[in-house]
C-alpha cells in the first residue's frame, strides 16, 4: 500500500497554536480522526459532503499495516507525555492578550500577560537549563515513496538533477515522493526570548501603543520552534517481516525465506530512500541477514541470528527516532 499523506505545514506558527492549543489530549484514532496530540477546540466540522480522507486513510492504515499504525500510536503516546502543561497556559494566555488588544481592552490584555509571566516563571524555575518546553504534538504518516528500489533511485537522480540547476520547487516535490516514515512533530516554547517577549508587551501597553504591543506578542508565537523526528516506515516492516519470518521458520522455511527477502528489500530501501545511508548498520544487517539465510536453508535453528538481527535493527531504529531535525 503506498498512501500519501499531506504533512501540514502552518504558514504561521501562530496561526497553528490558535487551532491547536485547546484542551491538550491524545487523540482516539480507533474511530479515525486528526493525528496531532493537541487536540483543537476551533477546527470546523467537517460538511456532509466533503469526504473525510483522513480517517478513510487512518481506518485503511490499520486493517492493511496494523503494525504501522501501532507503531504510530507509540510515538504519538510517547511524544505527548512530553507536553508541559505551564508552557502550554503560557501560550494560550499569550493568546488571551492578542485578543483582548484587539478588543481594545488594554487591562485585560495586561492580566493575561501577567498570568503568562507566572507561567513562565515557573518553568524558568524548574528548567534553568532547558532551553525548548514542548507545548504541541503532531504526529502523521507519510508514505509517499515507491516500493521499487530502481524506482528510488531515479526519484533520487531527478531530485539531485533538479538541486543541480536550482530549480528548488521541483526538487521538494520529488523529496516528498522520498518519503516514507512516521513523523513527529514537536512545537516548542523557547525560555531564552519568550519571558523578554512578554515583558516587553507589558511596557508597550503601559505607554499605550497597544498596537506595537501585539505585534510583539504575535512575533513572540511565531518563535515557537518546531522539531521533527521520524522513524523511517521500511524499517518498521523489515522488522515485522522478520517477526513473521522466526514464527514460520519451524513450520514453513519457503515462507520464511521469503519473509526474510522481503526484509532484505525493506532494509534496502530504507539506506536508498536516505534514512542515515552512510551509516555502517546497513552493513551489519546485510550480513547478519545473509547469515540467517544460509541458516534457513540448513536444518540447524535460527533463533539466535533472529534475535541478534531484532536487537540490532531495533537499536538502530531508536537511534534514528531520536535524532532531532530543526
Amino acid at each position: 500500500m503506498n498512501s500519501k499523506i499531506n504533512i501540514w505545514v502552518p504558514v504561521m506558527i501562530a496561526n497553528f497554536l490558535l487551532l491547536c492549543l485547546g484542551t491538550i489530549a491524545c487523540s482516539n484514532k480507533q474511530n479515525g480522526g486528526t493525528t496531532s496530540v493537541a487536540a483543537s477546540t476551533t477546527m470546523p466540522a467537517q460538511t456532509p459532503t466533503q469526504p473525510d480522507f483522513e480517517k478513510q486513510r487512518q481506518n485503511a492504515e490499520q486493517q492493511v499495516r496494523p503494525e504501522v499504525e501501532k507503531e504510530r500510536k507509540q510515538a504519538e503516546e510517547e511524544a505527548g507525555k512530553s507536553l508541559d502543561q505551564d508552557a502550554i497556559a503560557a501560550i494560550t494566555e499569550t493568546q488571551s492578550a492578542i485578543d483582548a488588544i484587539a478588543s481594545n481592552k488594554p487591562s485585560q490584555a495586561l492580566e493575561a500577560i501577567e498570568r503568562a509571566t507566572g507561567k513562565i516563571n515557573v518553568l524558568l524555575a524548574r528548567n534553568p537549563a532547558t532551553a525548548l518546553i514542548p507545548v504541541s504534538v503532531q504526529v502523521e504518516i507519510i508514505d509517499a515513496a515507491p516500493h521499487d528500489v530502481k524506482a528510488v533511485k531515479q526519484l533520487a537522480d531527478q531530485a539531485s538533477a533538479a538541486v543541480a540547476i536550482k530549480d528548488y520547487p521541483a526538487a521538494r516535490v520529488v523529496l516528498y515522493a522520498l518519503t516514507s516514515e512516521i513523523h513527529v512533530r514537536t512545537y516548542n516554547l523557547p525560555l531564552a526570548t519568550y519571558p523578554d517577549a512578554l515583558k516587553d508587551a507589558a511596557r508597550l501597553l503601559d505607554q499605550k501603543k497597544n498596537e506595537d504591543a501585539g505585534a510583539v506578542l504575535l512575533t513572540a508565537l511565531n518563535t515557537v520552534l518546531a522539531v521533527d523526528r521520524v522513524t523511517p516506515l521500511p524499517l518498521v516492516l523489515a522488522r515485522e517481516a522478520l517477526n513473521a519470518a522466526q514464527a514460520q521458520s519451524q513450520k514453513d522455511k519457503a515462507a520464511a525465506q521469503t519473509l526474510v527477502q522481503t526484509a532484505k528489500n525493506e532494509i534496502a530501501r530504507a539506506k536508498e530512500l536516505g534514512y542515515a545511508a552512510q551509516a555502517p548498520d546497513y552493513e551489519a544487517l546485510n550480513s547478519d541477514i545473509s547469515n540467517l539465510e544460509k541458516q534457513l536453508k540448513g536444518n540447524s535453528d535460527a533463533g539466535s541470528v533472529f534475535a541478534r538481527l531484532e536487537d540490532r535493527l531495533s537499536s538502530f531504529m531508536k537511534r534514528q527516532s531520536q535524532q532531532e531535525r530543526r
